[in-house]
């Protein structure tokens, strides 16, 4: 038998036609493999590497969609949404009485206990300045705390307790459902929407240019916007990162 096979490249090879199916079929044993197999095992990985690939490209769609997600709601240059809520008082406070052809409106999202709130009500009157600044002007100021129950600086009394301390001039509406802050997209508190007087969004983001929670800003956005409305100029810079806590909506 070993006079009619050799060995090339690992391989038995028959060298006689005499012998050559036998001669063949014993190399294959030999060697732990027949040839007919060489070309389907080195095909196999070709075969499922487009397998394998396919989740993570539905990983990707995945996150394109938490990120469309996490982008949806209201910003600069859409039309306002109503709502009626119930400021601290217990009166209903209906966001198209206020946007009447002739008003302003400013939105703040609010939560008494986040500390970059503080800063700016407490630690700062930076709140309390803008609502002085334009109140006989023809700006509204409304604050919304979307914060659920149980959440940090949620609750009608905590609120109510904030309306006093901060010396806040302006109604602070409880949406503990979190469907207006929802509605709006507000991430953070405080976040600032500015309703112009045909009712379209002309400022969206942060109150000022500094995002500590202790210092404010060289710049305040919103009484840049508000001076440039009410000179009748298009507003310069109507969209920023808003900074500050994550609003405290319901856990799913």
């Amino acid at each position: 038998m070993c006079t009619l096979l050799c060995r090339s490249g690992g391989k038995m090879l028959a060298l006689v036609a005499g012998g050559v199916i036998v001669a063949a079929a014993l190399a294959g044993t030999l060697t732990g493999r027949a040839f007919a197999d060489d070309k389907p095992t080195q095909a196999k990985p070709a075969e499922t590497k487009p397998a394998a690939e396919k989740p993570k490209d539905e990983k990707k769609d995945e996150k394109k969609e938490e990120k469309k997600a996490e982008s949806s709601g209201l910003t600069t240059g859409d039309t306002y949404a109503n709502f009626t809520l119930k400021d601290t008082a217990g009166n209903d406070v209906q966001l198209s009485t206020l946007v009447d052809g002739n008003t302003i409106v400013v939105l703040e999202w609010f939560n008494p206990d986040c500390p970059f709130v503080v800063k700016h009500h407490k630690n700062n009157t930076t709140f309390k300045d803008l609502f002085e600044k334009y109140k006989d002007k023809g700006v509204k100021f409304v604050a919304i705390n979307s914060g659920a129950k149980g959440e940090q600086g949620h609750g009608l009394e905590r609120n109510q307790r904030a309306v006093t301390d901060y010396s806040i001039g302006y109604p602070v509406l409880i949406d503990e459902s979190g469907t207006v802050g929802k509605t709006y997209g507000a991430k953070r508190t405080p976040e600032m929407f500015i309703i112009a007087k045909d009712g379209t969004i002309a400022y969206h983001g942060a109150i000022d240019d500094n995002r500590s929670a202790d210092t404010l800003g060289k710049v305040n956005y919103v009484s840049k916007a508000l001076d440039e409305m009410l000179k009748g100029e298009t507003v310069s810079t109507n969209k920023t990162p808003a900074y500050g806590c994550s609003v405290k909506y319901k856990k799913d």
